[in-house]
């Protein structure tokens, strides 16, 4: 989706914006005519959070009022674009520099529509913004960029396709890229990606985009990229199959936080590694009992072929470790377990180290997008206890999400700064700023984790 389709700079036949909450009403309608005040009676206008009234006007339309809840969370005017008729529209009454910057994230947030194979029935209402916010505007590009990714179809979006993404990331920014593909993954030493990706016709990879001064602090970014997600030999279900596309939604994530650490130049030295696979089912499948190799030397005996994206990542937090970053990210779309804890909309973050995970909840707070803090319960390793390897990758149904995390801690240096984030990347309904499809989800507050820590010269 275009910017433009959200914002103007300037227009003539823009409309007038009422943006209030429930307690702001009262004082509001003192201002308005007994025409107008009748019509809000008639209408039964609370300005509740997520309403909107229209004005009516001599030419039929004077205006219109949203109501909104939080001023500071962005989609609280995500119902604004595609509630209002098409056309311009200018706040009538100013807001603060906070809930400006919120109103126009919310907007872009709520435009959006993925339209790459059917155009949307309308446009969205535009919002005149003569000084948008520069970070605002590439926040919101970092949010589409996920949503795009998730919602494109495997066919079009394998690990070819991310490899692209990534590429043009690169050039973009002036990072270097490398790409270990097929079997040189074995001759490099990544055997569990290779093992994970084998059976498809598109081979695995591990992409790595690598960018930044090499004397500043150094952040590593890790995202599972399961282009497409059958399950292996331990196939899903049709209805679990349906959506797994979406399994590339961590590598979505983590892509563009680099993007948005690269165009807001933080200064950070920056990897990206993104390990690419479709876990297909062939003659050539990894097989429930097999025990394969790891980067680290870690034996491990596959319990479940369709717990594939923790073994892809081993062997990329293991790669990430030998570079000694100061902190080390990865996001995945890892546990059904999470979002049944959870839900859809709260990612589960798991952390080594309370100083990353408090930061990272405080801006989840401040960016009014949020993660919640789950355990790395140790004892739980009993339940990936393997009789004749290092480690089972699954074994028990019970704490799914935290065992998910301990086998990824496993393959994590001891004393490295590292968080986990389980991601569902996804809406299962539309909601107003949220359609159906593919969300991204505490990358904002990940960005603003990162900035708080490292600061900015943007």
């Amino acid at each position: 989706m275009s910017a433009a389709l959200a914002y103007t700079d300037a227009s003539t036949t823009a409309r007038a914006l009422h943006v209030l909450d429930r307690t702001q009403l009262a004082a509001w309608r003192t201002a308005q005519s007994a025409t107008v005040n009748a019509w809000i009676d008639a209408q039964g206008f609370a300005a509740g959070a997520g309403s909107l009234l229209l004005l009516p006007g001599e030419d039929g339309l004077a205006g219109a009022v949203i109501g909104i809840g939080d001023p500071l969370d962005p989609y609280s005017y995500a119902h604004a674009p595609f509630g209002l008729p098409a056309g311009d529209w200018q706040l009538a009454s100013d807001l603060s520099a906070e809930a400006r910057t919120a109103l126009q994230l919310g907007w872009g947030l709520g435009s959006y529509r993925f339209d790459r194979y059917k155009q949307p029935a309308r446009k969205p209402a535009r919002i005149v913004l003569p000084q948008a916010d520069a970070e605002a505007l590439d926040l919101l590009a970092a949010s589409l960029q996920v949503r795009d990714l998730v919602n494109t179809p495997t066919e079009h979006m394998g690990p070819d396709e991310l490899e692209a993404a990534v590429r043009e990331l690169a050039a973009t920014h002036g990072a270097e890229i490398e790409v270990i593909t097929g079997d040189a993954l074995l001759t490099q030493n990544f055997p569990a990606i290779h093992a994970v990706g084998r059976a498809s016709h598109r081979a695995p990879r591990l992409i790595a985009l690598r960018w930044g001064d090499t004397s500043a602090p150094h952040v590593a970014l890790v995202g599972k990229g399961v282009c497409f997600d059958t399950g292996g030999l331990d196939i899903k279900p049709s209805d679990g199959m349906r959506n797994m596309k979406k399994d590339m939604g961590g590598a979505a994530h983590a892509i563009a936080l680099a993007r948005l650490v690269m165009a807001r130049q933080l200064p950070v030295r920056l990897t990206l590694l993104v390990p690419a696979v479709e876990n297909s089912i062939g003659p050539n499948a990894f097989r429930p009992g097999e025990v394969i190799a790891t980067r680290k030397g870690v034996s491990v005996e596959i319990d479940n072929t369709d717990a594939e994206g923790r073994v892809i990542l081993c062997d990329a937090l293991t790669y990430a470790g030998e570079q000694s970053p100061e902190l080390l990210l990865d996001f995945a779309t890892l546990t059904g377990a999470a979002r049944i804890a959870l839900g859809p909309d709260l990612p589960a973050l798991f952390a080594n180290n309370d100083r990353v995970a408090n930061d990272w909840i405080a801006a989840g707070e401040r960016m009014r997008d949020p993660v919640w803090r789950m355990p790395l319960w140790r004892p739980y390793l009993r339940y990936l206890t393997s009789g004749i390897a290092d480690l089972a990758n699954a074994g028990s149904r019970m704490a799914g999400a935290v065992t998910a995390a301990l086998y990824l801690e496993r393959f994590v240096p001891d004393g490295l700064p590292w968080a986990h984030l389980d991601v569902y990347a996804w809406n299962d309904s539309d909601r107003a700023g949220r359609p159906a499809g593919g969300e991204a989800l505490a990358l904002r507050s990940a960005y603003a984790m990162l900035k708080a820590r490292y600061g900015a010269t943007a």
